[in-house]
């Protein structure tokens, strides 16, 4: 099992020195990648996300991937219908290129209509959006020159040229629970990354993925919140070992610590459990 952590991007944790900090200290602890969110605006006393102080997903993670060599970099999950198809198709190429191809691609529909509603995208097309966008992206990084149609985002290429290309295939692990993510993950997808609360489900979901996708490099993620300092070891190996046992391959945890002290102590208390399990 593979494990990442997600870095302190939001809150009175956040900020340049910390982000710089927690991802080397990941990198030096061994984890296998650093995770980052995506929110653009968020309405005022929305029960969740816990705060509207986010940076941005993929500066957030270019800055972190400066300042690293090895660890793995990646997004979850980028809302992709929230974003214009061709300038994310550039930013994830340069933002894998210059980190030496240490990019996931972690992305889904969206579920937040306030935040489509700001954006003017119509929330009732998030789906159709996000197939294109992910039929886009591939386009763009495997083709030279471009020629895509793209009717449900607005947007046409005609032998145009979008260089430079990733130089090698950059995973797509598509998020969600619905049928339709699952549906989406099989069809476009190099894995699945959804939230961790329910193992029932979860398994559920993994059974049938597995039926669609059986091969070894279709990736089973999932997220979890962690609340370090205060999880019992015990537990938090029981549920390690439980997440593995329903086909689970990999896991990203996402300490709920206020403060950047805290968080190092929590992520350094989490990678020695998982060295037990």
């Amino acid at each position: 099992m593979k494990f990442g952590i997600h870095l302190p991007q939001f809150g009175q944790a956040s900020g340049p020195d910390s982000v710089t900090k927690a991802a080397t200290h990941a990198e030096g602890l061994g984890y296998d990648d650093i995770w980052v969110s995506d929110h653009l605006a968020i309405p005022q006393g929305a029960p969740y996300p816990p705060t509207a102080y986010i940076h941005e997903p993929i500066v957030t993670l270019t800055w972190a991937a400066a300042a690293t060599k090895r660890v793995g970099l990646g997004t979850s999950v980028l809302v992709l219908p929230m974003r214009r198809p061709l300038v994310l198709a550039k930013m994830l190429a340069s933002l894998d290129l210059m980190s030496g191809g240490r990019l996931i691609v972690g992305a889904a529909a969206g579920w937040l209509r306030e935040e489509f509603d700001a954006l003017g995208v119509p929330f009732n097309e998030r789906g159709k959006r996000t197939d294109e966008t992910l039929a886009m992206l591939r386009a763009c990084w495997t083709e030279d020159p471009v020629n895509f149609d793209a009717t449900a985002t607005g947007g046409q290429m005609v032998n145009m040229r979008a260089n430079p290309r990733p130089n090698r295939h950059i995973p797509i692990w598509v998020g969600g629970m619905s049928d339709a993510a699952l549906n989406r993950a099989v069809a476009f997808g190099d894995g699945w990354h959804a939230p961790g609360s329910n193992k029932k489900d979860l398994s559920t979901h993994i059974v049938k993925l597995r039926e669609a996708r059986p091969e070894d490099s279709f990736a089973i993620s999932t997220r979890l919140q962690w609340d370090g300092l205060e999880e019992n070891t015990d537990d938090m190996k029981r549920q390690i070992a439980e997440f593995r046992d329903i086909g689970v391959q990999h896991l990203v945890f996402q300490p709920r610590q206020r403060y950047a002290d805290d968080w190092h102590r929590s992520v350094e208390k989490l990678w020695n459990m998982t060295r037990d399990v």
